[in-house]
């Protein structure tokens, strides 16, 4: 019986820069220079009570006294400039060949094995999961709430390994679909295939051009604080130094976009239900729904002992695999450990 070793890791292989956001005209797409850096400012507003305790709800006069109280609001707030209409979020994308081989693993035995099954689906079945990949680049998932509403977005990509820009319209793709028939986004799934496998050093520039509108407000990545200090800012967002010179730019967490490219599980038992994919996770787990649609018998660690157990691996659906190579690209620590 096959079992996990102690030690064993994998680095990921979609490996997303922070994004960065800018500030321009959907007329300036083709200008360079007329893209200015988007500062963060803080925002502080006197906002109205929504929220009670149930004692207080019971309560009439303390609620009527909580009521009248100010709900104080400060935190980071960004936006595009006076006069500007469209937000250009920036970032690159480097492809990682080698996932079949951990980064850690204390059993040679089991090494050798997963790099055996690992490799054989890498030279026949990469292109699946590259495609899903260049699927959500073209659907610009990775603007998350600034997709939302836009009256256009365009998806530019450029770079090593590719021999021209590739441009997507957004809405031509849906997000509740993970693959198309599209020539632009096979070529551009061909190119990241070639990063997996090795055939090429592939090191894409993606730029995600959304007309929100002129001077709206737009989302950065939120940072987390814990234990923020009553009446101290409560809101923090990510923000990068020296952007053209400019500090405290509003920016997306590498982690967030990574989120949404890898967003290519639809082959959890529930999606007939909920129409949606999901971020590739071990246990499926969809923390803003408080969800793990995979058990203990579709998850990471059960599929890939199976897979790699000759007497069982026959019993693996093609689906199962390509979700145990996807949480290999997704990368992490995978080892029991010893209690």
């Amino acid at each position: 019986m096959i079992k996990l070793p102690t030690v064993l890791a994998f680095d990921r292989n979609l490996e997303p820069s922070d994004g960065v956001m800018f500030s321009g005209n959907w007329k300036d797409i083709d200008n360079e220079k007329s893209w200015q850096p988007i500062p963060l400012f803080d925002r502080r507003n006197r906002a109205v009570k929504s929220n009670f305790k149930q004692e207080v709800l019971e309560n009439e006069e303390e609620l009527q006294k909580q009521i009248a109280e100010a709900n104080l609001s400060w935190g980071d707030d960004a936006s595009l400039k006076h006069g500007q209409d469209t937000l250009r979020l920036s970032f690159s994308l480097r492809i990682v060949a080698g996932l079949q081989t951990p980064t850690a693993c204390n059993n040679t035995e089991f090494e050798s094995r997963i790099n055996e099954v690992i490799s054989a689906y890498v030279k026949s079945n990469m292109m699946i999961l590259a495609e899903r990949y260049a699927y959500n680049i073209a659907n610009g998932r990775f603007l998350w709430r600034n997709r939302v509403g836009a009256e256009q977005i365009k998806i530019r990509v450029s770079g090593k390994g590719l021999n021209e820009i590739i441009e997507f319209n957004a809405y031509d793709y849906s997000l509740a679909q993970t693959t198309s028939d599209n020539a632009k986004v096979k070529h551009l799934a061909e190119a990241i295939q070639a990063g997996f496998t090795g055939e090429e050093i592939i090191i894409l520039k993606i730029d995600a051009f959304a007309k929100l509108g002129g001077s709206q407000r737009v989302w950065p990545s939120q940072e987390m604080v814990l234990n923020a200090s009553k009446g101290e800012k409560s809101r923090h967002l990510f923000s990068l130094n020296d952007v053209q010179g400019v500090d405290n730019v509003a920016a997306v967490h590498c982690e967030k976009i990574g989120n949404a490219l890898r967003t290519i599980d639809d082959w959890y038992p529930d999606y007939e239900k909920t129409k949606k994919p999901i971020a590739i996770e071990a246990y499926g787990s969809v923390t803003q729904r408080g969800v793990a649609y995979r058990s203990a018998r579709n998850d990471f660690k059960t599929l890939l002992l199976k897979w790699l157990d000759p007497e069982k691996s026959a019993s693996l659906t093609d689906t199962d695999k390509h979700f145990v190579v996807a949480m290999l690209i997704r990368g992490g620590v995978f080892g029991e450990g010893e209690s």
